[in-house]
């Protein structure tokens, strides 16, 4: 007796394009409000005429605006209104600036040259535009005493005027005290 053998099949295909429009036989309203290639008004046609008009042009029939009442669709070339768009995402993407939150920290009882080298690094880290989480961390019966680290962070308040301005006053979060610093406009 043979076991029958089960052949599964893989497609090796995949979705090329994601529109979020509808185009030209897409379109199944029965009227809709048609924008010409110029932007000027054509009115409220028919789905057919408007595909009628489009295919005249050699150009497509795009749903714009599908929640309008009656829907409203433009003839434009797609493939160029679809390049066009990729090209301003792009450019926008390259124009964006990317904030990061570096942190610093320290501890209630820092000697004075270690201050001052984590009080040029953070004008460093604001003069490039990044924001600052600075924390006074404690340990063992340092917890006692927050004062010491009230005054360390007012005293780097005070050191980094300069370049930053303090977002958010000093706080205790667990046996650290936190201060949030952003850079200062330029103008």
């Amino acid at each position: 007796m043979s076991v029958p053998v089960l052949y599964f099949v893989y497609w090796r295909c995949c979705v090329i394009s994601n529109r979020e429009h509808q185009i030209n036989e897409e379109i199944k309203d029965k009227e809709v409000r048609l924008i010409g290639v110029d932007g000027d008004q054509l009115g409220i046609v028919s789905a057919s005429e408007a595909l009628e008009l489009a295919f005249q042009q050699d150009l497509d029939l795009v749903k714009i605006a599908p929640q309008a009442q009656p829907p409203v669709c433009r003839i434009m070339d797609y493939g160029k209104f679809c390049f066009e768009q990729s090209k301003r995402e792009k450019e926008a993407k390259k124009n964006q600036k990317v904030i990061e939150v570096k942190e610093i920290r320290m501890s209630s009882t820092i000697d004075t040259h270690d201050f001052n080298t984590k009080v040029n690094q953070a004008i460093k880290f604001l003069n490039g535009g990044d924001k600052l989480k600075v924390s006074v961390r404690f340990r063992k019966r340092t917890v006692a005493h927050p004062q010491f680290g009230e005054e360390i962070l007012a005293k780097f308040k005070d050191e980094i005027s300069e370049a930053g301005v303090v977002d958010k006053p000093s706080k205790m979060e667990g046996r650290s005290l936190v201060m949030f610093v952003s850079p200062k406009q330029s103008k």
